[in-house]
């Protein structure tokens, strides 16, 4: 059945989901599908190794941007939604290729992507819209970048305007430092070389993700959540893919997360069906509270990681219908989805070398046992041929807690990681301490 001809009256059965990655978050998003009343086999495409400590969890050996091997799982599987996880297939267009054989997709279309694979386009969606968004130059070589320091004099934020893996962003101190970054983004010295960079003046203030599940023309908007993206302690050292996350973030209140909605998420899925897109998926707007207000520091066209990972647990088991519902176009038909009211905690243990050059292949011995409020969700892991544990990324897994309050839902998470053993592993020891007592 196309998504396009859904009945008014209710959804289609729900029974098989594939989701799309190999990361920390699709192994989060498959074990709260899991959990979910009327769900039989979830598929991961590709899948790691944690998979399948999830019930009914199960790994397909698919590359996440094979469109033609996808298809015929999700026929041979009789697989009835696909929710994609990671950016880099959304832009490159796999939800396009998957709805126009027919499948209800959870993700947004290529087009829908720019929002996190252009900076330079997002920038002007939220300047034509009026959303709060800090002041922007879009440069095409060194030599316009360094004129636009030059003339402004003061330190700027510098990011490459493509993807980047959470990777492509300085936030330089001084001027000197913004110029070596523009040199740095320009030439690929970190990251590949940027076509287009994006300067921007810094805004200051805690920073908060908020995640809406949109249908194309409404939306849900999760509870808040927050990111720790810094390497070390204290937030320093290099920006990383994310060293942890808690939520729901307590600096929004929930009449501060309507605002929200309404001046920042309503504007942009607007503004995004003005151009035409239809937006099915989730818009994660990256916030800085500054003393004017929140504004927008960058967009997401999917779930953030870890935050994913925090935010999986507090969710209700009308979470799969709701998902569905979006891929469908028809919110209106999805179940109210229900929160539960307890803190969550998340930490991600990475290998030593990361996020430059990550150690992989070395063994890990994992004693934790998973329970209803610690989970374990595996990234950068693999089994070798004698079935041992090993690293095989620069992210390896994380450790999730949800308790009463965060000072029990961290001591969860930190006394867990005495029962994982590895060879150079690393993790911050102050995550959440916007939260914590102890």
């Amino acid at each position: 059945m196309s998504s396009s001809k859904t009945s008014k009256k209710e959804l289609p059965p729900l029974k098989n989901v594939l989701i799309v990655g190999s990361g920390g978050r699709e192994n989060a998003l498959a074990w709260a599908f899991s959990k979910c009343p009327g769900i039989k086999e979830v598929w991961v495409a590709p899948g790691n190794t944690g998979t399948s400590q999830h019930p009914c969890c199960h790994n397909l050996n698919i590359e996440e941007e094979n469109a033609e091997e996808l298809l015929k799982a999700y026929k041979e599987k009789k697989i009835n939604l696909v929710v994609i996880g990671p950016e880099a297939p959304l832009a490159a267009g796999l939800a396009d290729k998957l709805r126009e054989n027919g499948v209800a997709v959870f993700g947004p279309s290529a087009e829908g992507a720019k929002l996190e694979s252009s900076k330079a386009w997002a920038k002007t969606l939220m300047n034509e819209a009026g959303i709060p968004t800090a002041k922007h130059w879009t440069t095409n070589t060194k030599k316009e970048a360094l004129e636009v320091l030059n003339g402004l004099q003061k330190a700027l934020v510098v990011k490459t305007d493509g993807l980047a893996s959470g990777k492509g962003v300085t936030v330089a101190e001084s001027i000197n430092a913004t110029a070596e970054a523009i040199y740095d983004t320009f030439e690929g010295r970190h990251i590949a070389a940027a076509d287009q960079v994006v300067l921007e003046e810094k805004l200051e203030g805690p920073e908060v993700s908020v995640f809406a599940l949109c249908d194309g023309k409404s939306m849900i908007v999760l509870p808040p959540a927050q990111d720790h993206k810094r390497l070390k302690d204290g937030d320093k050292g290099p920006n990383t893919g994310g060293m942890g996350a808690y939520a729901p973030a307590l600096l929004i209140t929930p009449e501060e997360l309507e605002k929200i909605k309404q001046s920042i998420l309503e504007p942009t899925l607007n503004a995004l069906i003005e151009r035409g897109i239809d937006y099915r998926g989730v818009i994660y707007a990256g916030l800085m509270m500054t003393s004017s207000g929140p504004q927008v520091i960058e967009f997401n066209c999917r779930f953030g990681d870890p935050e994913c990972q925090a935010l999986m647990p507090l969710l209700g088991p009308e979470l799969a219908k709701v998902i569905q519902a979006c891929a469908h176009g028809s919110l209106n038909l999805a179940p109210e989805l229900s929160t539960i009211n307890t803190f969550s905690a998340c930490v991600v243990a990475v290998t030593h070398g990361y996020p430059k050059s990550p150690r992989i292949d070395e063994e890990i011995k994992i004693d934790l046992q998973a329970s209803e409020n610690l989970q374990i969700f595996h990234s950068g892991t693999k089994l070798d041929k004698t079935g041992k544990l090993l690293t095989a990324g620069g992210r390896v897994l994380s450790i999730c807690a949800n308790a009463e309050n965060f000072d029990e839902a961290f001591n969860l998470v930190y006394k867990g990681f005495n029962e994982i053993h590895c060879e150079g592993i690393n993790y911050r020891r102050d995550i959440g301490h916007q939260v914590r007592n102890s």
